[in-house]
């Protein structure tokens, strides 16, 4: 792929992103009542309204590209390119008022993610991100940390209890006894401070493939790894860490005893 299409591919993505923060944010702090979909997650009007006008926007620029979106489903499965969505990422963060959830648009090529965006609605902080260019935070060159020893790490999460509930418990124990600090900065914002240095593990003990699409290009760019548990690089492992790129050994270590 050429630097051009990987160029425009990437300022679309960034667009989609900040526009559909736009929605989200006419109804943040606003007391808006979120429903309970099968899997028992929350959803609300700003995520339904925040995806549909991301798919609009995909249908009228490239047609034949296939959409993946946590509401809405998929459509055109088998295609080159696929986008896939998570119009509020962190909705329980949302409903709560609590500015730390995101807007996630990632983008694949024959399955592999090339090109992620990640907007911080409240804070206006967007991350840009497209294989072999760099990642941008806000314009500027993101960059992980150049932490080299978990005893001097910063450790993050989104739900401590979800550790012990798939089993991770012990594993995250370790990692968090051995680190310096350990805090609750959840979702994707955990993610995006491991991307921009400003903590250097982020634990996630569950994770779909919308929660992780926009993530692999933003942190393999900024110097970071995005990998499931088992050390793997995919969005489809059902978990994931991120690590600034020097305590990924370290903390597989403690993951596998």
């Amino acid at each position: 792929m050429s630097h051009e299409d990987l160029h425009s591919l990437r300022a679309f993505a960034t667009e989609l992103a900040w526009q559909a923060g736009r929605v989200t944010m006419r109804y943040f702090q606003t007391g808006v009542t979120a429903d309970l979909k099968s899997d028992d997650s929350p959803v609300t009007i700003a995520d339904r309204q925040s995806e549909r006008l991301m798919r609009e926007m995909i249908e009228e620029r490239y047609p034949h590209h296939s959409i993946l979106g946590e509401e809405e489903g998929e459509t055109r499965p088998g295609a080159s390119f696929r986008w896939i969505l998570d119009p509020i990422d962190g909705t329980k963060s949302f409903v709560a008022g609590v500015p730390m959830y995101a807007v996630l648009v990632g983008l694949e090529r024959e399955g592999v993610p090339v090109v992620g965006a990640v907007a911080i609605p409240p804070s206006g902080e967007m991350l840009t991100a497209a294989t072999g260019h760099g990642c941008l935070w806000n314009g500027r060159v993101a960059r992980a940390s150049n932490t080299r020893d978990l005893a001097q790490a910063v450790i993050s999460t989104t739900d401590f209890m979800d550790m012990y509930r798939t089993g991770k418990g012990e594993a995250f124990d370790r990692i968090c006894q051995k680190s310096r600090m350990v805090r609750g900065w959840g979702d994707a914002y955990g993610h995006v401070l491991v991307a921009t240095g400003r903590i250097d593990v982020m634990l996630d003990a569950l994770m779909s493939p919308w929660d992780c699409a926009a993530l692999v290009p933003v942190l393999q760019e900024a110097g970071a790894t995005f990998t499931d548990w088992q050390g793997n690089s995919t969005i489809y492992g059902g978990n994931a860490f991120s690590t600034n790129g020097h305590l990924f050994e370290q903390v597989m270590q403690h993951i596998n005893g």
